[in-house]
């Protein structure tokens, strides 16, 4: 983390959103990272999508774990709520504030380390419990921080900055996400804004477990020939599946397509996930069909991008829960402490 901040003062001609905010309002403290990585990338597509869609910054909660992607959350939404959780632990501890307050909007953002190694149980868990979220995965495939051993997502073959060949095979969190019952699934190149800021758009409008994995370059230690996450072999092998548009639901939609080269994807809450489809045969709503596609895609060497699943009538933990419309950290002693009759009823429901 860092704590140099950025000065308050900007151009007053800034523009503003519909309340007010210029995009610097949505910005964090300065960033340590390495010039060129990725991540800040992101940061800046989360910045972009937060001050299009007119989101108060205090109505954010956002969470990490360790690692250099789980620095980020401090160099975006300096306005928001924050913590960082302890290596591979950041999917509980989002879980339990959710639970406890399903007011806010949820962020959790990790890295292929923090998630597919020591927290995939964690990843597992919340992805299928349906955990109304955001799930970003900034993915490089190596270990930044302790200086670019693989990763569980480095591709088999792949070389590290070293020559050393990766002889495992990797772990896909997109297709096990749609395999775990995500509602959103989509991935990203962080080198792409034009495509990863709707995608991101969608994903915050998106009510249910929605999982993004942007591949992200680590300029340090996986950038060069034999990388299968660099930036030129993400660009060479790109096929992005889909060209997005996101429609807020303020502003009035008027479209008229021919038939076959768009899809409206009606998210829960009834804003729109616009896909101009490149690929004919391409269902985002065939949750299998986009396993089989990417699996296949990835056995020719392919990083296929863009919205590959959503399911526009989800449901969240709070709906499987059943749990009350008021936060849970509201709730005074009479609710939480109902009294021993109510207690030997739920008992007695349980023998």
């Amino acid at each position: 983390m860092t704590y140099i901040t950025k000065p308050k003062l900007h151009h007053p001609t800034l523009a503003c959103n519909a309340i007010g905010f210029t995009r610097r309002d949505y910005e964090g403290k300065i960033s340590t990272l390495c010039a060129g990585c990725g991540h800040d990338s992101i940061s800046a597509a989360i910045i972009q999508a937060c001050w299009e869609l007119d989101i108060e910054p205090h109505r954010v909660a956002k969470l990490s774990g360790i690692g250099c992607s789980s620095k980020t959350p401090d160099y975006f939404l300096g306005q928001s709520h924050g913590f960082n959780t302890v290596h591979g632990r950041m999917p509980s501890v989002l879980t339990g504030a959710n639970l406890a307050n399903r007011d806010l909007l949820y962020l959790g953002v990790s890295g292929d380390g923090d998630s597919a190694s020591i927290g995939i149980g964690q990843f597992v868990h919340a992805i299928r419990r349906g955990v109304n979220m955001v799930y970003v995965v900034e993915n490089n495939g190596v270990y930044g921080l302790t200086k670019g051993q693989f990763s569980a997502t480095a591709d088999q073959g792949s070389k590290s900055k070293k020559g050393v060949v990766n002889t495992d095979s990797p772990l896909d969190l997109v297709g096990l996400a749609m395999q775990l019952g995500a509602t959103y699934v989509a991935r990203g190149f962080s080198g792409d804004k034009t495509q990863l800021v709707p995608l991101i758009k969608g994903a915050i409008a998106h009510k249910g477990a929605a999982f993004i994995d942007v591949i992200s370059p680590c300029v340090a230690f996986n950038n060069h020939a034999g990388s299968t996450k660099s930036y030129e072999y993400v660009r060479e092998h790109n096929e992005a599946v889909n060209r997005l548009d996101f429609i807020d639901v303020r502003a009035e939609i008027t479209v008229d397509y021919a038939e076959g080269e768009i899809v409206d994807v009606t998210q829960h809450d009834g804003s729109i996930v616009r896909l101009r489809k490149l690929s004919a045969d391409f269902n985002a709503h065939d949750r299998v069909g986009a396993m089989n596609y990417v699996h296949a895609r990835q056995a020719k060497g392919e990083v296929v991008t863009g919205l590959l699943y959503v399911d526009p009538d989800a449901h969240d933990l709070h709906e499987h829960f059943n749990t009350t419309e008021v936060p849970i950290n509201r709730l005074g002693v009479k609710e939480l402490s109902p009294g021993i009759a109510a207690l030997e009823k739920i008992n007695a429901g349980l023998r």
